[in-house]
């Protein structure tokens, strides 16, 4: 399953989505948006589903992806993935998520020494016993997508950068 921004630095989507969604994107983030649509259907029938999916993941080395985890993914749509909807579902994704200054803020507190990064079992403790609690399974997530380095630490301003852009920084 791609990640995602952990859902508390998430705030909740309100309303639906614009009636354009090509106005929420400039144009080279709607053609990287089309190669990884065109990426995805597999089968090239215009839409993304269960078996484009599983291909998709096959494609990317993982084998045994279960069908209740497939079905959930396309659930996530209001009908049949085309580009349009497709396009929507991250603009809603992306609609919701704080500004970078406010994810950097909020990791700061816990860099003392302003080094940009933070020890990774300090970040796991406070998101599994602070407010809206992380469950393991979902600080296992975000590790294996932005794993610490050697010493522990986590690099907190590349995981805001991908939080609020999508993409690591080069």
């Amino acid at each position: 399953m791609p990640w995602e921004a952990p859902r508390r630095a998430r705030k909740r989507a309100e309303g639906t989505a614009s009636s354009n969604v090509f106005s929420m994107f400039d144009q080279s983030q709607i053609q990287e948006f089309k190669e990884a649509f065109t990426i995805m259907d597999q089968n090239r029938d215009g839409f993304i589903d269960k078996e484009d999916l599983r291909d998709t993941f096959a494609a990317l080395g993982r084998i045994n992806v279960k069908n209740e985890e497939l079905e959930a993914m396309v659930k996530e749509a209001p009908g049949p993935i085309n580009f349009t909807v497709f396009l929507t579902m991250f603009g809603e994704k992306l609609k919701g998520t704080d500004p970078e200054e406010t994810i950097l803020h909020a990791f700061k507190v816990f860099d003392t020494e302003g080094k940009g990064f933070v020890k990774a079992d300090v970040i796991k403790e406070k998101l599994m016993t602070q407010a809206d609690r992380f469950s393991e399974e979902e600080v296992k997530q975000m590790f294996a997508a932005f794993p610490p380095d050697v010493c522990g630490n986590l690099d907190y301003r590349n995981l805001c950068y991908v939080i609020t852009h999508g993409e690591e920084k080069d």
